[in-house]
């Protein structure tokens, strides 16, 4: 019993040796699974389209993007949940999603009243928002192919009294 127990603590020491020898270390932070990914940012202003004013409390959100590492041969869950934001007392948003890149580089975009007659009541809307032209804001890096920005201006129509 003790000539295996040592010949065992011999062995794990020579293998912990050598695995130090030639610099194996844990996986750490790499998102390398065989699937490229990129950031897509959309940022502007929702405003009121008949006096210009900024609306609050409009949430902008990515619809039908797909999920990040997307592989071929999967079906995407129908819930996996998109990225959204609320603008601001300035109308303003930033919306970033990162998920595998966007064959044809059209994004559609959601926009929602969501606070209710809080601010007035607006129609939603969806944008088809085209990547093709976007800033790139991120350099890429390995399989991460950067941030690409662009800046859209959303002008809704409120609904009226009739």
């Amino acid at each position: 019993m003790k000539i295996n127990r040592a010949f065992i603590k011999g062995t794990n020491w020579a293998l912990a040796g050598l695995i130090s020898m030639l610099g194996f270390s844990g996986c750490e932070g790499l998102k390398e699974y065989g699937a490229p990914t990129v950031d897509y940012t959309v940022k502007g202003t929702v405003v009121n389209k008949a006096d210009g004013k900024p609306i609050e409390g409009i949430r902008v959100g990515y619809d039908g993007l797909p999920g990040p590492y997307l592989m071929y041969g999967t079906v995407p869950t129908p819930y996996t949940p998109k990225a959204s934001v609320t603008t601001d007392a300035k109308g303003e948003f930033t919306l970033t999603e990162n998920t595998s890149p966007v064959s044809g580089q059209t994004v559609s975009v959601y926009v929602d009243d969501i606070d209710g007659e809080k601010n007035g009541l607006f129609q939603s809307d969806v944008l088809q928002v085209d990547f093709s032209n976007a800033q790139q804001t991120k350099k890429s890096d390995n399989w991460y192919e950067g941030e690409f920005t662009v800046t859209v201006n959303v002008e809704l129509n409120e609904f009226k009294d009739q």
